[in-house]
């Protein structure tokens, strides 16, 4: 580190000389330090050490970030009205699978803020990382300016760190901007409107906003936007109680030293020795190393810890059962897990039953019936197919439980290319004397190749009274 650096003017001259001050002589030996008293010595200080692990997993989460629209894991495309999710295709008019899908993301949520706090804040929420990203990236730039122009004027280290740090970010803003939208607009078409400069189309109009918010967050916003405008920090006052993880502190015998390094490391700027439900905590652990770190040095244990309750037990307590140390504490924590695993095991039976190919067939009353030069009656059907696979298919129509049936169809077996849609109508007939009654139960088949599913349709076949024969 450098010291504090003092600015001489000259009177008549415009260089400005900077020294550094405090700063020990090199020909006088070293003090030795003093020797803290170490009182457990088989203390562990890197045991939890969630910084770490923070940065372990907002790591993963950007990359996740980026990869997802590009596997299709989980993704909306607008312009073509698909929702890829966890490896499905699913088209718009499949919309109450993709509703259950969301409302269970949301659910999921809710009860992972209501067992253990806010820990999607403190490890999960791209907010927060991004935020902390950009923070960490001023400060490395601001290092560097001071390192390596040390020379020039502290307005012009200023300027030259703005200009640097405003510079990444417009750059990074631009990436992730694309990444943002390819969760809803196809990437290559994306990718070809922002080569082009395009501002004139939706997708090119909605990346140019996209990005100038991005950002705005990164160079302005930040924090604020957790204490401000986000609501998940409210929700959370609400859905915890007495058993909800939170991140406190705990100082029975007196011994804190006061060296506010839990205040200096915390990124909402608070102290957590005030209270653990204070709405800018984040539960990040951040502080709970700084005291460890601290406290070790004296031999003793970290005065901020995870804890279940405000007066429950410590995170990581051996002494607990195994279903408590993983947030299951109460009947209430027991049955929204219950509820979490009912609800996916309806999803992924849902998504099971589905088929690759949609087969809906049905009759088109708006003609009950037409009588044919042929001496044959006439009913007509609308047909929908959808191949909403990967591969090709075909689909084979047969009707049962009607005598000498036909179908005005060039050819029963109907071939679907991967991504296709056809819908036409087409009339199945039958003689005028083979049917007694009105009104005739029959079923159309369709049969998909090479999938093997297939789809049943029972409808009716609509006879003339016998005096409209004649």
């Amino acid at each position: 580190m450098y010291g504090e650096l003092n600015t001489t003017t000259a009177k008549n001259s415009t260089i400005t000389a900077e020294k550094t001050t405090d700063l020990p002589d090199p020909k006088k030996p070293a003090r030795p330090r003093k020797k803290l008293p170490v009182i457990n010595k088989d203390f562990q200080l890197e045991k939890y050490n969630w910084h770490r692990l923070r940065r372990i997993l907002h790591l993963v989460c950007f990359l996740v970030f980026v990869s997802l629209p590009f596997f299709n894991v989980m993704r909306f495309d607008i312009p073509r009205q698909r929702f890829y999710f966890a490896g499905f295709e699913l088209w718009i008019n499949e919309f109450a699978i993709i509703f259950f899908s969301m409302m269970f993301l949301l659910f999921v949520l809710t009860a992972v803020s209501m067992l253990y706090g806010r820990v999607y804040c403190g490890y999960l929420c791209p907010q927060m990382i991004f935020s902390e990203a950009s923070i960490n990236l001023e400060e490395k730039i601001k290092t560097f300016i001071n390192k390596h122009f040390i020379k020039k004027s502290l307005a012009v280290r200023n300027w030259m760190n703005r200009i640097a740090v405003y510079a990444v970010l417009g750059i990074a803003s631009v990436f992730l901007a694309f990444v943002f939208i390819s969760y809803f607009v196809e990437r290559r078409d994306l990718f070809q409107s922002r080569i082009s400069f395009d501002i004139v189309t939706a997708g090119g109009i909605a990346g140019a906003v996209v990005t100038l918010i991005t950002f705005a967050d990164f160079a302005f916003l930040r924090q604020r936007f957790c204490t401000t405008v986000c609501p998940y920090g409210y929700l959370q006052g609400i859905l915890g109680d007495d058993n909800t993880l939170v991140v406190q502190y705990r100082d029975p015998e007196q011994i804190c030293v006061e060296c506010k390094k839990c205040v200096r490391v915390c990124h909402m700027g608070i102290d957590i020795r005030n209270s653990p439900y204070q709405i800018e905590c984040i539960h990040c652990g951040e502080c709970v190393d700084a005291c460890r770190l601290i406290m070790g040095k004296f031999g003793k244990d970290t005065l901020v810890h995870y804890a279940w309750g405000e007066k429950g037990e410590l995170l990581g307590d051996k002494k607990a059962k195994w279903y408590q140390r993983i947030g299951l504490r109460d009947a209430k924590r027991v049955a929204v897990f219950a509820i979490i695993f009912v609800y996916a095991t309806a999803l992924m039976t849902a998504f099971s039953m589905r088929h690759s190919v949609l087969v809906y067939i049905a009759p088109n009353r708006a003609t009950l019936y037409r009588i044919g030069d042929d001496n044959r009656i006439y009913n007509t059907f609308r047909m929908t197919l959808a191949n909403r696979g990967n591969q090709d298919a075909t689909v084979r129509l047969t009707v049962n439980k009607l005598p000498d049936v036909k179908i005005s169809l060039p050819s029963n077996e109907i071939s679907l290319k991967a991504g296709e849609t056809i819908q036409q109508e087409f009339e199945i007939s039958v003689p005028a004397n083979s049917l007694t009654q009105e009104i005739n139960h029959f079923e159309i088949v369709g049969d998909v190749l090479p999938e093997g599913t297939k789809d049943t349709f029972d409808d009716t076949f609509i006879m003339p009274l016998e005096k409209e024969k004649k």
